[in-house]
């Protein structure tokens, strides 16, 4: 009997990771957002890196953010275009979780682990309609003066 139920759970074991993981198309690309500020909880691991940011009182988008140079993917980004239309997300939460990419693709764009208390920027993507809790998809990741496109392997 406990062998047949535990059989029978299998199935639903198997599927609860895959309901923590969100794909792209959970995300809204057609409104890029823009956060910065302070890493204060950092998991480096698969299925992708994660933290969570802590933004200032009074975040902004920086000047030069439409002038800047964004790194080649393997899958096409229309980067420049994300950047013109950037915007801050409308709530007003002070602290986002953003998920990064694989472990395996940050390796791959020669990323070092990200601690707790590094400043950093990313552009992403919000759920569609920036329901439940605040979470953002970086599509790019601003490291001091380093940029990553986290989509795809570096072209």
């Amino acid at each position: 009997m406990q062998r047949r139920s535990l059989l029978a759970a299998l199935p639903v074991l198997g599927s609860l990771p895959a309901l923590a993981h969100h794909g792209w198309s959970s995300f809204d690309q057609e409104r890029p957002i823009y956060l910065s500020g302070k890493a204060v909880k950092v998991a480096w691991r698969n299925p992708h890196a994660e933290l969570h940011l802590e933004l200032p009182e009074a975040p902004a988008l920086p000047a030069d953010l439409v002038k800047r140079s964004l790194p080649r993917q393997t899958t096409p980004v229309d980067g420049a275009a994300l950047l013109a239309k950037a915007r801050l997300p409308t709530r007003r939460d002070r602290r986002w979780e953003v998920e990064l990419a694989p472990l395996t693709r940050m390796q791959a764009w020669s990323v070092e682990e990200i601690k707790p208390g590094t400043e950093l920027a990313v552009l992403g993507f919000t759920f569609v309609g920036e329901q439940g809790e605040p979470v953002l998809r970086a599509e790019y990741l601003f490291l001091g003066d380093k940029v990553y496109g986290l989509r795809s392997s570096p072209a």
